[in-house]
C-alpha cells in the first residue's frame, strides 16, 4: 500500500530537490513545500544558503555536479530551462532553449542512474506549447500528438528525456504548463505594463486562445504530483476556463480600468519586431484540464476574473 504523504510526520522526513528553484515558479513552489513540511534544496549555478534552503551548484552544460548532493533526496522537480521570451530566437538562442531543457534532464538521469540513487519520483516541467503554435477550436488532451514547430519539438524532446527515469522504474510526472499568472511573471507583467499609462493593448486578431493557470494552482499541482502516488505520465496544468486573447485583455481591463483599449497590434508588426517568437502570442488553442480534475485536483482559481483580481489586488 502506498505511503500516505498527507502525514505531516512523514513529510518532515522527505526531501525535495528543485532545479531552477531561483525562478519565479521555483520560489513559489519552494514556499509551498516548506509550508507543507518538506525539506527543500535547490540546484543552481551558484552554491548558497537562504533560510531553510540549501543551494547546490551545478553546470549541466559542462556536466559538472557533485553526486553527493543527491544523498537523501526523495523527489526531484525539474524546472530549469532558459527563458523562452527573454531574447530573440536566433539559431544560437534556440539551441540554448532546447539544450537547457533536454540535455539537463539527460544529465540528471545519467547522474542518478550511474550512482544508484533511489528516487521516489521525478517530476518535470513541460509546456502546453507541446501541442503546437496553431489557433483552432480543438481542445487538446494529453493523448494528442505533438506539433511540429520549434516549441512543440522542444517540449516533445524534453518529455522524452524525462521518460528515461520512467524506463528505470521511477514514477515520472510531466506537467504541461500554460501561461502562469503571477504579478511579476513576464507574460502578465508585459500585458499589464501599458496600464500604467491608462491603456491596454491586444495583439493580433485576438481570436487566439490563451491557456492560463494561477501560480497557486500550479504549485498545488506539483504538490499533488509528489503526494498522489497514482499520478504518472503527462498532465495539463491549465485552468478549465477557455478564453481568447481579446477576452483575456477585456477581463484584465475590467480590473485595471484603463482609459482606453488601443486597436490590436497587427500580426505583421509583431513578426517583424520579435521574429519567430511572435508565435507565442499570435497563436493558441484550447487545452483540456479534464485529466487533472479527474485525478481529484480542485482549482482554487478556475475563473479568470477571480484569478486576476487575486493576483493584482492582493
Amino acid at each position: 500500500m502506498p505511503e500516505n504523504l498527507t502525514d505531516t510526520n512523514l513529510k518532515k522526513k522527505l526531501s525535495v530537490m528543485i532545479t531552477g528553484g531561483s525562478g519565479l515558479i521555483g520560489k513559489y513552489l519552494t514556499s509551498t513545500l516548506l509550508a507543507e513540511g518538506y525539506k527543500v534544496s535547490h540546484l543552481s549555478r551558484k552554491a548558497s544558503q537562504f533560510g531553510k534552503v540549501r543551494v547546490y551548484s551545478w553546470d549541466p552544460g559542462e556536466k559538472i555536479i557533485d553526486p553527493l548532493v543527491f544523498e537523501g533526496v526523495d523527489y526531484i522537480i525539474h524546472l530549469a530551462g532558459a527563458n523562452i521570451g527573454e531574447k530573440r530566437w536566433t539559431k544560437k538562442r534556440k539551441e540554448e532553449i532546447m539544450n537547457s531543457r533536454v540535455n539537463s534532464t539527460k544529465f540528471l538521469h545519467e547522474i542518478i542512474a550511474d550512482n544508484g540513487i533511489q528516487l521516489r519520483g521525478f517530476i518535470s516541467a513541460s509546456a502546453t506549447g507541446y501541442y503546437g503554435s496553431v489557433t483552432s477550436d480543438k481542445i487538446n488532451t494529453e493523448n494528442d500528438s505533438p506539433g511540429t514547430d520549434f516549441l512543440a519539438t522542444t517540449c516533445r524532446l524534453w518529455e522524452e528525456s524525462a521518460d528515461l527515469f520512467w524506463k528505470d522504474g521511477i514514477r515520472t510526472v510531466k506537467i504541461r504548463t500554460a501561461v502562469c499568472l503571477e504579478k511579476n511573471d513576464a507574460a502578465l507583467a508585459k500585458l499589464m505594463y501599458p496600464a500604467k499609462y491608462g491603456i491596454l493593448i491586444s495583439m493580433g486578431n485576438g481570436r487566439q486562445y490563451m491557456p492560463w493557470i494561477h501560480i497557486k494552482d500550479l504549485c498545488n499541482i506539483y504538490l499533488k504530483a509528489i503526494e498522489d502516488q497514482d499520478m504518472n505520465g503527462v498532465y495539463n496544468a491549465v485552468s478549465p476556463q477557455h478564453v481568447t486573447h481579446i477576452q483575456f485583455i477585456k477581463t484584465l481591463g475590467e480590473i485595471l480600468k484603463p482609459k482606453i483599449i488601443l486597436p490590436p497590434v497587427p500580426s505583421f508588426i509583431l513578426r517583424a519586431t520579435i521574429g519567430e517568437m511572435s508565435c507565442v502570442v499570435l497563436s493558441g488553442s484550447r487545452v483540456s484540464s479534464e485529466k487533472i480534475t479527474d485525478s481529484g485536483f480542485k482549482f482554487l482559481f478556475p475563473d479568470l476574473k477571480d484569478a486576476l483580481r487575486n493576483i493584482i489586488c492582493s
